[in-house]
């Protein structure tokens, strides 16, 4: 089985789909050899020599394509690039598939196999494999590093001569995985830490991290079987804005990172809130990718209003990009190892097996998840 990787065409995103310290893993399964797009580590500080030494081979992006029969992949293929791959082959990495369908079926069409990395399952055995997790957990760490840029004040208290210097205030809502992180990094940086969510059962571990959780009564809230939380009524949205831009407005930095799995962002801080806010604070829009929490927010940008920076920024977790690429490749590798059968020298897909159901979104050319059937 040869196995190709690609590097990211979109110039924002930094990471690899392999590391030196990780890619020997594919290369110690029996029956394997390995290929990569030349250029794929230039971002992390890791020459095409480095990789060769390790016994991979530097070779263009078509012949990738063309010859590889396990193609790894940090975004989705066009459907050009899809035509060149041989039929039977299987493609593996971030195929973003609810914002690529047309993509995804051409895949079907050419008689592929698709796995898609987003749709890890949240399970005990699967959090090896989980690329969402360990991304929002950089990107939660990133984000704080890139208010703090913006912000005109320190974040810690100081005791100087010239007198005592307050401690930033750092409001995050939504505490996921990136949430947490954002909270232990501000909190780690000397910052005065309050965090939201809309499930409750988040909030020791918000204490845990040293921060006050606001509690907010919006009414039944939850959560999904896989630990999302549940998206909000249009009422219950309107009340977590009233009552959350009274945090809003003591804040120095506020960080959103509210998300719903395959829907656009929820807008939960509007230009009213945004009025109600120093001069001079910040806003940073962890879901601006995907619609954005926060009125005016642009990707990439940093936008002004009354006074307030509102920064929007993407791929995230690209700002530290070779801790991100070495998790993102354990996450591939480990999906990979688990199901590689050394007999066939292949992938062995076994549909009994709940990572096989939730990630395989195309197989023979069919495509298996409903959502896109």
């Amino acid at each position: 089985m040869i196995i190709a990787a690609l590097k990211s065409p979109d110039a924002t995103d930094l990471r690899s789909v392999i590391h030196p310290e990780t890619v020997t893993r594919l290369l110690a399964l029996e029956g394997s050899s390995m290929i990569f797009e030349s250029g794929i580590g230039e971002d992390i500080n890791v020459s095409d020599d480095s990789l060769i030494a390790l016994g991979l081979q530097a070779v263009s992006r078509d012949d990738c394509l063309s010859q590889g029969n396990l193609i790894i992949t940090p975004s989705p293929l066009t459907p050009v690039e899809i035509e060149k791959i041989q039929p039977g082959s299987t493609v593996i990495g971030m195929l973003n598939p609810f914002y690529a369908q047309d993509e995804l079926k051409a895949l079907a069409e050419a008689k592929l196999n698709a796995v898609s990395m987003e749709f890890i399952p949240r399970i005990s055995r699967a959090q090896k494999m989980d690329v969402l997790s360990s991304q929002a957990n950089l990107a939660g760490y990133a984000a704080v590093l890139e208010a703090a840029q913006h912000l005109s004040s320190a974040l810690p208290m100081m005791m100087t001569a010239a007198g005592t210097l307050k401690p930033a205030r750092v409001f995050v809502i939504g505490v996921g995985v990136a949430g947490l992180q954002a909270i232990a990094t501000a909190k780690r940086l000397g910052a005065r830490v309050e965090a939201f969510d809309t499930r409750d059962v988040v909030e020791e571990q918000v204490k845990s991290l040293g921060a006050k959780f606001v509690k907010i009564d919006l009414g039944e809230t939850g959560q999904t079987d896989q630990g999302y939380a549940k998206e909000l009524t249009p009422e219950q949205i309107a009340k977590q804005k009233e009552l959350q831009s009274l945090v809003c407005a003591r804040s120095d930095i506020v960080i959103t990172t509210a998300q719903i799995f395959g829907r656009p962002a929820p807008r939960i801080i509007d230009f009213d809130t945004i009025k109600q806010m120093k001069p001079g604070s910040v806003i940073l829009d962890m879901a601006v990718e995907t619609g954005g929490n926060v009125e005016g927010s642009k990707i990439d940008e940093v936008v002004e209003i009354n006074g307030v920076k509102v920064v929007g920024v993407s791929n995230l977790s690209s700002r530290v990009a070779s801790h991100a690429s070495f998790a993102l490749s354990n996450n591939i590798i480990n999906w990979i190892t688990d199901f590689y059968h050394p007999e066939s020298k292949s992938i062995h897909f076994n549909f009994e097996d709940e990572v096989i159901q939730s990630s395989v979104l195309v197989f023979a050319g069919e495509i298996m998840n409903e959502r896109f059937a």
